[in-house]
């Protein structure tokens, strides 16, 4: 409120003292305060587009000067870190978890509309009947990103409490989950 009534007198004194200038200073958007202070007189910025007479398309120049405009960084000029592959590694093993759950839950409530059997007890006998090494590598394609979602997904727990942000405690951690992930997902298997 004050600062408007300040501005208004500042215009007031300048119309009434040189009503010339009160008229240039609007034209060219002088500020009040500028004004006020004497320092009517603005040098304007002028940027002239870069245009071409050989085109008189505006689309064209425009096509033209995006040509010629710098390309930005790209993650190609970048070392590769551990928290990208695991960045992409979490979000890639929950689509690989959660696929075959919807896939599965689909086909176990179309089952009794199909003749299909997917009860518990046929499907344990169909698994048994497998080979040892098919058996250990179903077992281990289940359990690796099972393990590695979640032990992942609590380094990201910690993360949301301000706990291990710095950069030695990423790459860490991010190898812990690494390490735990792998033992752990093939004693799931061998069990």
């Amino acid at each position: 409120m004050l600062s408007q009534k300040v501005a208004q007198q500042s215009l007031r004194r300048l119309a009434v003292q040189q009503p010339y200038a009160m008229r240039w200073s609007l034209m060219n958007a002088a500020s009040p305060a500028a004004v006020a202070m004497g320092r009517n007189v603005q040098k304007i910025q002028t940027r002239f587009a870069a245009t071409s007479t050989t085109t008189s398309d505006p689309n064209k120049i425009l096509v033209e000067q995006r040509l010629r405009r710098p390309v930005s960084p790209h993650l190609t000029i970048y070392r590769p870190q551990i928290t990208w592959y695991m960045s992409a590694l979490h979000r890639v093993t929950g689509i690989i978890l959660s696929g075959p759950l919807y896939i599965f839950a689909t086909a176990y409530l179309a089952a009794p509309l199909f003749g299909w059997h997917l009860e518990s007890a046929s499907l344990a006998a169909s698994f048994a009947t497998l080979p040892l090494a098919a058996k250990f590598s179903l077992k281990t394609l289940a359990a690796l990103p099972f393990t590695y979602h979640s032990f992942n997904g609590l380094r990201h727990l910690m993360w949301d409490t301000g706990r291990g942000i710095t950069n030695k405690q990423v790459i860490q951690t991010g190898w812990t989950v690494v390490g735990l992930s792998i033992a752990s997902a093939l004693y799931l298997a061998y069990v």
